[in-house]
């Protein structure tokens, strides 16, 4: 028997950032928009635990008990007292080290797939306890949609959004340590005062409108200039996709993905062909949203 589960990457739309706390983690306001670009992560029973990848990028990804798809495993077997000899192999679409929960998504898809061949039964709040000991954007994985997450960001409210929304994705030539880019906006707010981080208002209604305008006017990242401190050639992708129509450029999480939201379908080809014409990123891929959390989509007895 095999399971396969179906997960999708996300993009910040709001990424507010607190001061850092003792335990070291940022209380933040994240606003999570889950996007059409999936990775598929299927379970298969084995001698022992074991991971494979294929796809984009794939050779950037761990293979080892580091990997989050390994720990959600381990985490769901050692709750209900049995062995996590699974073989999971990842189908990789989602950008590796791209700011977009790539290894988040496949910690989710991991754990709902183990959950479904083992039988387990847990429940959702059970699944997202365990999603959140393995990582803030891990929730949202399994979640998907829209949702504000507080806390590190794993404590989720899912919002509702009122049409679809055109993204263009600008891949780049090298990763961005999320670690080092959050070291980097202390550095940068050393001295400063750091408010509280709170969900902006007017991004919520354009969700629940489906106005890419009025989105267009509220996205924001705290990380962004921490980001482009640590890799100042996003500047030129986030100019490029602005010249080119979009009607918002930030830079996704952590980094190093820039995001574009255009108008419409059409307005998302012509942003893409420009990019990708820029010479300012490695590879260009458009997708919508909002899109479902982590799905069952095979079961082969």
């Amino acid at each position: 028997m095999s399971v396969t589960v179906r997960v999708p990457a996300k993009v910040n739309v709001q990424l507010a950032v607190g001061r850092a706390r003792p335990d070291g983690f940022h209380d933040l306001a994240n606003v999570f928009l889950a996007v059409g670009l999936y990775d598929e992560v299927t379970v298969t029973p084995a001698d022992a635990l074991r991971v494979t990848c294929a796809g984009p990028d794939s050779d950037q990804v761990p293979l080892d008990r580091t990997n989050l798809a390994a720990r959600a495993a381990e985490a769901l077997a050692a709750r209900y007292g049995r062995d996590p000899d699974v073989h999971i192999h990842i189908a990789k679409d989602i950008p590796v080290a791209g700011g977009m929960a790539g290894g988040s998504a496949d910690g989710a898809a991991a754990l709902l797939a183990c959950d479904t061949l083992w039988g387990t039964h847990a429940s959702r709040d059970e699944l997202l306890d365990i999603c959140a000991e393995l990582g803030s954007d891990v929730p949202f994985s399994l979640v998907g949609g829209a949702a504000l997450g507080i806390g590190r960001g794993e404590k989720l409210t899912v919002l509702d959004v009122g049409g679809t929304f055109h993204w263009v994705f600008a891949m780049a030539g090298r990763g961005l340590s999320t670690p080092a880019v959050f070291r980097e906006f202390d550095r940068l707010g050393e001295g400063m005062e750091i408010p509280e981080p709170v969900a902006s208002q007017p991004l919520l209604g354009a969700l629940a409108k489906g106005d890419p305008d009025a989105l267009a006017a509220a996205v924001s990242n705290d990380l962004q200039p921490a980001a482009l401190c640590l890799f100042p050639e996003l500047a030129g992708t986030l100019a490029a996709g602005r010249a080119a129509g979009a009607l918002a450029a930030l830079v996704s999480g952590s980094g190093p993905t820039t995001a574009f939201l255009a108008r419409d379908a059409e307005s998302a080809v012509q942003v893409a062909e420009v990019l990708r014409a820029s010479g300012t990123c490695r590879t260009v891929r458009t997708a919508v949203s909002p899109a479902p959390g982590a799905t069952v989509v095979e079961i082969r007895r």
